[in-house]
């Protein structure tokens, strides 16, 4: 089995990308904590020329001046340091969110839909943000402040051995308190995760459904469940920050008191004559300058110890498995006809479809009927390549889809759904999504033969009225309009209504059909039907039943047939006698 990529390794491989920017940066932050550093030897210095008896003023003015020139290297250092690793940080997080989101059109749409938009938007915003900390600070600034304390510790057990290892109880003692605080880390911060992400959800659920919400009354309740999803929200992290309280104030407070060891021994050392006046001055100063850097690494221990989940779930998208596909196709049909060979399909471990074969001819009309949750739908998003099948094959001209690119396969698919997305952009601009070359008239021309140019013209702005967030300023029936609008100005070989008039009334749902058989002239059409009159003229209508093909044939061959479909059509008629209408 492949070997699973650390979180380091995701770091060490996004870093990789600027690693000459990161590299100054870090170069830059060592630089900074020396030129912090400097001044302590100096003022270590300083206290021996007054013990010497120097009397010599400018001397001091000298070292003084040494001392802020320092302290504003040091600064300017530590300014460039951090430009150079914010501008490679905010480049990669960007390259991070766009390999993200190309990676969610690659994947299949199970996955998709199997995770929550809350989720998704959750890791692609606030997670990926959250990785900013650790490659623009972490990374130069957790270097640096290492490497300092160190070189100190090497002089200071130059000096004296006794006094370097004095000056690190403290320091040793808070860090062990520190650590008192990952305790039970990884399952308080996947807690913390997941009642996130449930508040994430549930934020975008009531917002969404306000309108549903209202409508029913449900208001009190479903605001409840989002007061619910805040409020445990709000427990995971302070009941998470209440257990670390107690170890964070004594790392706190135990960390900085080196002399609390340094000094009483260091007078006993003097006194005993094993220690000089100016090396325990100087072992005081340096025992102070570790202090500070190694508190800076310490700030940096939590956001260390959640980045193996950050990264956990932003890899977590990034090695999902593709739609197994070529980057270039290996052969090119001879035609738009399409084959499906025993095709079985299951949604997570539970089989939908069994040993599916279809043969549709290039050019033709072929409608796909059945019982609700027969598996209709599920062969067209086959068909459309939205998922790929556990076994068997799909051919389009006499070549399995598994040998063409993903690119231009979508080029010569049209697929028009039931909930049909519409961005917050104009009318225009979301019928142009079909083909972004299209000129104005085009798409005009496109909104007239789908039978939608003359609703878009009552509209408030005509073509330039902005549907809403996900057509939201639209109706169902004239957002499924639109959405064949774009379809047929893709003007892509093989057209797939999956139930698109599902929400249109009779009347415009003619309109419809009428408008789709003209444009989809020389085109393989696969419809998947829910008004059995709509399809009475296909070329070919494949009955569907708990995930099998019971039946095939035209309109015709089947009443003939006297099977599951003639049932569903004396349902249908029996209906239309009586002035309704049913959903086959």
């Amino acid at each position: 089995m492949k070997k699973e990529k650390s979180s380091a390794a995701w770091i060490m491989q996004w870093a990789g990308r600027h690693k000459s920017l990161y590299a100054v940066s870090v170069v830059l932050a060592v630089l900074n904590v020396l030129f912090k550093l400097i001044p302590f030897f100096i003022i270590g210095d300083v206290i021996n020329k007054l013990l010497n008896g120097e009397k010599n003023f400018s001397v001091y003015l000298i070292e003084i001046a040494m001392i802020a020139a320092s302290f504003v290297i040091a600064e300017i250092f530590h300014s460039i340091s951090t430009a150079f690793s914010h501008k490679a940080t905010f480049s990669v997080l960007g390259q991070i969110r766009k390999e993200t989101c190309d990676k969610l059109s690659r994947v299949p749409l199970g996955y998709v839909k199997d995770t929550s938009s809350g989720t998704l938007k959750n890791i692609i915003v606030e997670r990926i943000d959250s990785i900013e900390t650790t490659l623009a600070h972490i990374l130069p600034e957790f270097t640096s402040n290492i490497i300092p304390p160190i070189v100190v510790l090497v002089y200071l057990f130059i000096i004296d051995c006794r006094m370097a290892l004095l000056s690190l109880v403290t320091v040793v003692l808070g860090f062990c308190s520190t650590f008192g605080m990952f305790i039970g880390y990884e399952e308080n911060f996947k807690n913390a995760v997941e009642k996130t992400k449930a508040l994430n959800n549930a934020a975008v659920e009531y917002i969404n459904g306000i309108e549903v919400i209202k409508v029913f009354g449900k208001a009190d309740s479903s605001y409840e469940k989002f007061t619910k999803a805040a409020k445990e929200g709000a427990e995971a992290y302070i009941g998470w920050m209440r257990k670390c309280c107690i170890y964070h104030s004594i790392s706190l407070v135990l960390t900085p008191y080196t002399l609390l060891t340094v000094l009483p021994f260091g007078a006993m050392f003097i006194l005993n004559g094993s220690l000089s006046v100016a090396n325990f001055v100087m072992c005081i100063i340096l025992a102070l300058s570790i202090v500070g850097p190694l508190i800076a690494v310490m700030s940096y221990t939590d956001d260390l110890g959640k980045i193996g989940t950050v990264v956990g779930e932003v890899a977590g998208i990034l090695t999902q498995k593709e739609l197994d596909r070529p980057e270039k196709s290996k052969k090119k049909p001879y035609d738009y006809s399409i084959r499906l060979k025993d095709i079985c399909f299951g949604y997570h471990d539970e089989e939908v479809l069994h040993n599916i074969n279809m043969c549709m001819d290039s050019g033709s009309v072929n409608a796909i009927v059945g019982p609700s949750g027969s598996g209709k739908s599920t062969i067209a998003k086959l068909i459309a390549s939205l998922w790929d099948t556990d076994s068997g094959s799909i051919e389009i001209g006499g070549v399995n889809i598994r040998d063409l690119s993903l690119e231009e396969y979508n080029k010569s698919v049209a697929y028009v759904a039931q909930d049909n997305y519409l961005f917050n952009e104009t009318v225009r601009e979301n019928i142009r999504q079909g083909n972004l070359n299209a000129t104005d008239k085009e798409v005009e021309q496109a909104a007239r033969l789908s039978g939608c140019y003359d609703f878009i013209m009552s509209l408030e702005n005509g073509f330039d009225t902005v549907a809403g967030g996900a057509g939201g300023h639209l109706s169902g029936g004239e957002r499924q309009r639109i959405s064949i609008a774009r379809a047929m100005l893709k003007n892509a070989p093989i057209v797939i209504l999956d139930e698109a008039t599902a929400y249109t009334d009779p009347e415009n749902e003619a309109v419809i059909q009428s408008s789709v058989a003209k444009l989809v002239a020389g085109k393989t059409l696969i419809v998947i039907a829910h008004r059995l009159s709509t399809i009475t003229d296909a070329d070919k209508i494949f009955v569907i039943d708990d995930g099998r093909v019971c039946e095939q044939g035209t309109h015709k061959e089947l009443l003939e047939d006297n099977g599951l479909y003639k049932q569903m059509w004396q349902a249908h008629i029996s209906v239309k006698d009586n002035g309704g209408d049913i959903n086959a």
